[in-house]
């Protein structure tokens, strides 16, 4: 309650110098995507049709290297709080809070602790109307962790992780604040379709701030649930991309990968990685499957193109706002490619459309998400860079030149939290309702946004479902399985030349033993800072 009172008391004094704040401070806008692969968007080599995410990019700066922490909820602790997710209590999943929390570590709750603050939370204190539509995933029952009592002055979406894009069910419908809705309507001319009303709904809260409070900067977090599973799209969609996946996976891998030699995202000397050891041939498969892969990958990418759409109406409406030029945009995905559920795929993304279907179904496969990974391997829970990285995009004409070249220095969502506290020129607490916040981990991005090095003077980390990693400069740790709740496995780390062999190709792990050891011991070092041990017996299943 102390910390609501004082945001208030912030933003009524601030809002009586709106107008100098208004033009020093920009509009903040955070757009994630959801199980999205690194080279869907055409900006990163994709093929589906993004014209508004190119504009963005072309007029603005792309990290080839953006590190996420490879799950949903995990990446969303991150985000949202500038702290690693086991040290706001989300180093796993997010559960209901009850009997069966009882026991698991402190850092494997599965709902936001009291130990940090929101992104929300800080722009408010700033003087920044704050508004949210889409997927939380950061909380259980509590309501004491849900979107409007952690500094959204405005929310509609999800509590839960997937839902049903066409009729959410269970417990995992829309909210709209903290009330749930049974039978949301619809925002367009289409059936209910969670891209399109989150996104028509963010740009409702944005009309109504600006008709209230037209020099007040605000922050916008929108949080799409595209293209996670289940793979639904509107018919007109699927329509446009039906039939163009027929040349499959290995052709569709090899495009992509050439496009982003030809862009400069990538090197020429980094090798396209080999088609996943469990997926077949493409030409091996026989005639009908292939048709329903056709199918489920086409749906798949009429999601990213909806995506597209409603992005396009967002931007316009900053224009018609006249806010486009001081607004910051971001964009960026959870985690990477989903290859979840079966190697090929199941369900039909036609006819799976009906209440209460199974969430899984349809759901586009190992397959599909290895193409969707190009050039690397592996894919989401992971922290090979097939997991780990991907696309960010930052649009913001009154600071970013456009027209720059790829930035090639790696950063990581902790330092999100730095760049909003910067831009909005607020201040990041010491508490929280009288309760210690922990110090935010990241560095401002702003020095990339004006072509400059970061400096970070420090190694990048991630865990995640005992795979793990440490990004020390030109070199990179990561293993598979190698930090379980036993404790470090370290024979199971790999060691990559990662500006040489981007791809993760070459293990050199043998050849360099005290550099496995010297980074491994700094892992170990930042492991025990943030809580990654102890760990509860098990990880948990996978999905969300």
């Amino acid at each position: 309650m102390k910390f609501q009172v004082c945001c208030l008391l912030v933003c009524l004094v601030t809002a009586l110098d709106s107008a100098i704040f208004a033009a020093e401070r920009p509009n903040v806008i955070v757009i994630m995507v959801d199980d999205m692969g690194y080279s869907d968007i055409a900006p990163y080599g994709g093929e589906i049709d993004t014209p508004n995410l190119s504009m963005l990019a072309a007029n603005g700066l792309c990290f080839t290297q953006f590190y996420n922490s490879a799950r949903c909820c995990p990446t969303r602790a991150t985000l949202m709080t500038g702290l690693h997710p086991h040290q706001v209590g989300i180093g796993h999943m997010t559960a209901e809070e009850g009997p069966g929390t009882a026991g698991r570590p402190p850092a494997y709750a599965g709902n936001l602790n009291d130990s940090c603050v929101t992104l929300a939370e800080v722009a408010k204190m700033a003087g920044y109307g704050t508004y949210m539509a889409g997927k939380w995933h950061l909380s259980g029952s509590d309501r004491a962790d849900w979107p409007m009592q952690r500094g959204l002055d405005r929310f509609y979406g999800l509590l839960s992780g997937a839902s049903h894009h066409f009729k959410p069910y269970g417990n995992r419908l829309v909210y709209d604040g903290n009330e749930a809705i049974k039978d949301p309507k619809s925002t367009t001319d289409r059936p209910f379709y969670t891209t399109d009303a989150f996104t028509d709904h963010a740009i409702r809260f944005l009309s109504e701030h600006h008709a209230i409070h037209p020099k007040q900067p605000f922050f916008l977090y929108l949080a799409y649930t595209a293209p996670h599973w289940p793979i639904h799209a509107h018919d007109q969609e699927i329509a446009k991309y039906r039939g163009k996946y027929r040349k499959g996976w290995d052709v569709l891998r090899a495009e992509r990968y050439e496009r982003q030699v030809n862009s400069g995202l990538i090197p020429a000397k980094w090798k396209l990685s080999v088609r996943d050891p469990d997926v077949p041939a493409w030409d091996a498969v026989e005639e009908s499957v292939r048709d329903a892969c056709d199918h489920r990958m086409a749906a798949y990418a009429g999601m990213i193109d909806r995506v597209d759409q409603k992005i396009g109406d967002l931007i316009a409406a900053l224009k018609e706002f006249d806010v486009f030029e001081n607004t910051l945009i971001v964009f960026l995905s959870d985690n990477g490619a989903c290859a979840e559920v079966s190697n090929l795929g199941v369900g039909d993304p036609l006819k799976d459309r009906a209440p209460l279907t199974p969430l899984t179904s349809p759901s586009y496969g190992k397959a599909w998400a290895n193409a969707s990974a190009t050039p690397y391997r592996l894919y989401k829970h992971f922290a090979h860079e097939g997991g780990a990285n991907t696309p960010f995009i930052a649009h913001w004409p009154a600071r970013i030149e456009s027209g720059r070249d790829w930035y090639r220095e790696p950063a990581q969502l902790i330092d999100v939290m730095a760049t909003v506290v910067e831009v909005t020129g607020g201040a990041y607490p010491e508490k929280r309702d009288g309760v210690g916040v922990l110090p935010m981990d990241g560095i401002s991005l702003l020095k990339a946004f004006d072509g400059k090095p970061l400096g970070r003077g420090g190694p990048i980390f991630i865990e995640h479902e005992d795979n793990a990693f440490v990004r020390d400069g030109d070199w990179k740790l990561v293993g598979q399985g190698v930090s379980p709740a036993g404790g470090l496995r370290k024979k199971r780390w790999e060691l990559y030349h990662i500006t040489e062999d981007g791809t993760e190709l070459n293990n050199l792990a043998e050849e360099h033993p005290d550099l496995v050891d010297s980074l491994s011991a700094k892992w170990s070092e930042w492991a025990n800072r943030v809580g990654v041990f102890p760990k509860p017996g098990r990880a948990g299943k996978a999905g969300k």
